[in-house]
């Protein structure tokens, strides 16, 4: 199957697929992420610090540490680099074939992201291109039995959004339709200064979806923690949203009233 974790720029897209990858290293599978941003070296520090708990800053004075507690975990982690729009579905799937052929049995693939993947064909729309590309690693997925995880961006409209729909998924809604599991991740300026964020389960083939969750996240040490729901709707959050956005613009109008007296 594969799943979608969508989000804003810097709300932590990036740190979700390792946090991902992470659960299925200590259930003993090999992970194989595939990225095209970030350099493997800072994928891979991610990783030790989500699996220690290891501040990212204090990861190279503390290797022995580390070393100690990441030799007793089960499964095997593979980070693969490719520069961004350089490797197709393709590339990544004839790499998973030499994986396979060496003998590895490949459990769970992470993909960061999906957005950035070269299509495999000429697309007059780029929302077709896109739906190609997430049609295509959905059928890598079934090809190597295992899950595939990979991300996506929001529009401008998730930028300050307390809750993250599908609506503002960027690009082509079209996605949508071929992921079997999506969530979202917001992280509004006062969550960010707390290490909170909010998750809503946005589509689940397999069960309840339309969930809001609400969760602790330090992206300092890779730290995502689900909670128990709080129990609000879609509608009660957007309600308070619009609620508090009336009373900070009310106060901004009387700051610039009072500064301007």
């Amino acid at each position: 199957e594969l799943g979608v974790v969508i989000a804003p720029t810097g709300a932590g897209k990036s740190m979700a697929l390792v946090h991902l990858g992470t659960q299925g290293l200590i259930n003993g599978k090999t992970v194989v992420h595939f990225t095209l941003e970030l350099a493997d070296t800072v994928v891979a520090s991610r990783y030790d610090s989500c699996m220690t708990g290891i501040h990212l800053k204090d990861l190279y004075h503390r290797k022995e540490e580390i070393y100690d507690e990441v030799k007793e975990v089960k499964g095997n982690v593979i980070v693969k680099e490719y520069p961004t729009k350089s490797a197709s579905v393709t590339t990544l799937r004839n790499h998973l074939s030499k994986l396979q052929n060496r003998g590895i049995d490949v459990g769970m693939i992470i993909v960061d992201y999906a957005d950035l993947l070269k299509p495999t064909g000429n697309y007059k729309e780029k929302r077709i291109e896109l739906e190609s590309i997430y049609e295509n690693l959905r059928g890598l997925s079934q090809e190597f039995q295992c899950p595939i995880w990979t991300a996506s961006q929001t529009n401008r409209g998730g930028l300050n959004a307390e809750v993250i729909t599908m609506e503002s998924i960027s690009e082509a809604f079209n996605k949508c339709f071929v992921a079997d599991f999506i969530f979202t991740l917001s992280r509004t300026i006062e969550d960010k200064n707390v290490n909170a964020a909010r998750m809503f389960v946005a589509k689940n083939r397999n069960g309840p979806d339309g969930l809001v969750y609400p969760m602790r996240m330090d992206t300092s040490n890779v730290l995502l923690e689900v909670l128990e729901p709080d129990g609000n709707s879609i509608q009660e959050i957007n309600k308070d949203a619009a609620k508090n956005q009336k009373q900070r613009l009310a106060d901004i109008y009387k700051k610039f009233k009072k500064e301007n007296k």
